[in-house]
C-alpha cells in the first residue's frame, strides 16, 4: 500500500513528524519525536497486513530549510525500512 506524503508545507522537524504521523494513520500515543516515529515505523500494527510504503514528495522542502532535521528524519527511515520488512519509502 502507498501512503503519499505532500512535503511542501513541511519546513521543520515537527510538521514532518506530523506529516508522516498523519499520512500513515499514527496512533495517538504518538509522541512527536525521533524515537516515537521509529516505535511506530516498526509496529504498523493499526494498518492492513502487507507491504506500506511511505512516498515522501517534494522532501527538498524539509532538506533546504531544516537539513538537521532532514537528515535524521530519513536516517530513522532507513532504520525502519532495515527492522521492518513491511516498511519501505521513497523520496520522489
Amino acid at each position: 500500500m502507498r501512503h503519499v506524503l505532500d512535503g511542501t508545507a513541511l519546513h521543520d522537524r515537527g510538521s514532518a513528524l506530523d506529516g508522516i504521523a498523519a499520512t500513515l494513520s499514527f496512533p495517538d500515543y504518538f509522541g512527536r519525536n525521533l524515537d516515537a516515529l521509529r516505535d511506530c515505523l516498526l509496529d504498523l500494527s493499526w494498518l492492513p497486513a502487507g507491504e506500506h510504503v511511505l512516498v515522501w514528495r517534494h522532501h527538498e522542502v524539509l532538506r533546504g530549510d531544516d537539513p538537521t532535521a532532514y537528515e535524521r528524519i530519513v536516517a530513522v527511515l532507513g532504520q525502519a525500512v532495515e527492522e521492518n520488512p513491511e516498511f519501505r519509502y521513497q523520496l520522489s
